[in-house]
């Protein structure tokens, strides 16, 4: 199948995908897309929400729509990096045997993932980062494609161990989720409490999932494109020659060279969804807020005056 055929197949797979989803989840297009995006961009999503908005239920759907394994963990203070990676045992014939623990799946979510220390989230540092675990001196690869969706609770905030920068910069997008308009809530009640059970067809295979994870980085981008991003990534840095006094102002830390690399993996599948062959500089700043919100570092001055990262970002646009 050459590259055009599959870019047109990819259109029409995601408006199946999108279709399939809606059956269960009412509403949050943006925040479904953006999972898309990053999914097929081999990328991992960070979901900042408040409790009930059905982060895991979106989740879950999604798994089942891609056809794919889906474990979730509770991340509590007590979680050990043994009970997420798993551990070896001694069997019957005293041989040492590994048990697997829930990061072999495709897709994981990492639930309130700042509830545990950062001994245990660092055990999924290298999961995300290598798709491979190492136990006892033993590398264990894991199944593609591999997606690590984690939640954040940003309102309790105590006994929570916010999760450091360079962790915060390990995932591509940074999704909020906010609630969902009337008319939603309405649909949402109405569904939840009746006895109907919507059945999810599963529409790829894992292979596919792969083979279009592919497709994407194969997409030509012209370099103009590329300079738009790196300049949108560098004005972000106070300090620096193209920082404007607004950055300088606000921001204590920009993002850094992996945010460019996000932008132009995240704008190619943006234009591959849309049916464009090559991404343009609307599809980078289609992408840009979820891809820098966590990457830019207020300072205390835009915290006393209210001012937001997305307020920031869009500004830099």
């Amino acid at each position: 199948m050459s590259d055009v055929t599959a870019i047109q197949n990819l259109v029409q797979k995601r408006l199946e995908l999108k279709k399939e989803i809606s059956k269960i989840i009412v509403g949050q297009d943006d925040v479904v897309d953006q999972i898309l995006l990053s999914i097929f961009s081999g990328g991992h999503a960070l979901l900042v929400g408040v409790p009930g908005l059905a982060k895991t239920l979106m989740v879950n759907t999604i798994s089942q729509a891609l056809g794919l394994n889906f474990k979730r963990i509770q991340f509590t203070p007590d979680l050990m990096p043994s009970d997420i990676l798993g551990s070896e045992i001694l069997d019957e014939n005293r041989q040492f045997k590994f048990i697997k623990g829930p990061v072999f799946s495709n897709i994981i979510l990492a639930d309130e993932i700042n509830r545990t220390p950062p001994k245990t989230q660092a055990a999924l540092l290298e999961a995300m980062q290598e798709r491979s675990v190492t136990i006892a001196g033993h590398n264990y690869k894991l199944d593609l494609p591999y997606f690590v969706l984690a939640t954040q609770n940003p309102i309790e905030q105590e006994g929570t161990y916010p999760l450091p920068e360079a962790q915060l910069d390990r995932f591509m997008f940074a999704i909020k989720l906010d609630y969902p308009t009337f008319a939603e809530e309405v649909e949402v009640v109405k569904s939840t409490t009746s006895d109907a059970k919507p059945s999810i067809n599963a529409l790829f295979s894992a292979q596919e999932i792969i083979d279009f994870q592919q497709l994407i980085r194969r997409i030509p981008v012209a370099d103009n494109v590329i300079e738009y991003a790196v300049t949108l990534v560098g004005k972000t840095r106070p300090n620096s020659p193209i920082a404007t006094d607004y950055v300088n102002n606000y921001l204590d830390w920009g993002a850094g060279p992996r945010a460019s690399q996000n932008l132009i993996l995240a704008a190619k599948a943006n234009a591959a969804f849309n049916g464009k062959f090559s991404p343009d500089i609307e599809d980078v700043k289609a992408v840009a807020t979820g891809i820098l919100r966590h990457r830019i570092i207020k300072n205390y001055k835009a915290d006393a005056e209210g001012i937001t990262e997305e307020v920031i970002i869009s500004k830099l646009m």
